[in-house]
């Protein structure tokens, strides 16, 4: 009797696992109403502020450190890499367009273009500013492609799958995952979230990313003069308490480079200051112009 029950159990789990999820009941009606719904998912965040931890892993081994970083759409980043201690010890700031990455440990101050090579000598991950800061804030940056070269289909583990192929040779697959309350909702009210990438030039993986641990944020709070002499620094952006990932995984396969982002505490539309984007060459260090250009 028990192996007859412990045979029906096996059947029905497997039979289960086999169905797996089924789509919405209102499924997206076209590959165009994906790609337009994750992004009205978080149309109300125009940028992250977040503490967190980060961890590379790299030919040169593995480093893991604490981490403050600012994501703007449609490029801006800052990132400022602090010891245990709350020392800083690096400081990279990106406006779309000048790098700058001021090292305190070697004392040394880098200067260039807002390259993908320049973002990865702190990142370890050759990507674009503009691509990485829409990861940061869960967001997915398309290669340029026409209207005919997106296709979409459900896929039985929970998610939309969206392939595009560039006009580059190249393509691109999104998985979006329906919200979780959302399976019965009409196909124009559901947030969809983004939950893999994968980006390939001629066959070969140029990066790969997953997003996971979506929750809703709050708004960041107004900046305050601490003395009361300038008046408050607003929120750079509307009310907003969308979802966003708290890890943030990126890799490259092949090169045995990734790094990972885990947030700890994260807000949306923070204030921004003048120069949070920019630094200037810190008196004492060594100022290294970088020719880094990225591959066609």
């Amino acid at each position: 009797m028990l192996v007859r029950r412990s045979i029906a159990l096996a059947f029905i789990v497997s039979s289960t696992a086999c169905c797996g999820v089924s789509p919405p009941k209102s499924p997206l009606p076209t590959p165009q109403a994906a790609i337009d719904r994750v992004r009205a998912t978080g149309t109300c965040g125009l940028g992250v502020q977040a503490s967190a931890k980060i961890d590379h892993i790299g030919p040169k081994g593995r480093a893991r450190g604490d981490l403050l970083l600012y994501a703007i759409a449609p490029a801006s980043l800052r990132m400022d890499i602090v010891s245990p201690f709350g020392v800083n010890l690096a400081t990279l700031t990106s406006d779309g367009q000048h790098f700058a990455l001021a090292d305190l440990r070697e004392k040394r101050f880098f200067v260039g273009k807002a390259s993908a090579c320049n973002i990865a000598r702190m990142t370890t991950v050759s990507i674009p500013p503009f691509v990485l800061g829409g990861l940061l804030r869960g967001q997915p940056v398309l290669l340029k492609h026409e209207p005919v070269a997106v296709t979409s289909a459900w896929n039985s583990d929970g998610y939309y799958t969206v392939n595009i192929q560039s006009t580059r040779q190249a393509d691109q697959e999104l998985h979006l995952a329906p919200h979780p309350e959302d399976f019965d909702k009409p196909w124009s009210e559901q947030r969809l979230r983004l939950i893999d990438v994968t980006v390939r030039q001629q066959g070969i993986v140029l990066y790969h990313a997953a997003l996971s641990g979506h929750a809703p944020a709050a708004t960041a709070k107004p900046r305050v003069d601490p003395d009361g002499i300038d008046p408050p620094v607003p929120p750079s952006g509307p009310e907003c308490n969308a979802d966003i990932p708290r890890r943030i995984h990126v890799e490259v396969p092949g090169s045995e480079i990734d790094v990972l982002f885990q947030y700890d505490q994260v807000t949306w539309n923070p204030p921004i200051i003048d120069g949070l984007f920019q630094q200037a060459p810190v008196p004492g260090m060594q100022t290294t112009p970088v020719e880094c250009d990225d591959p066609q």
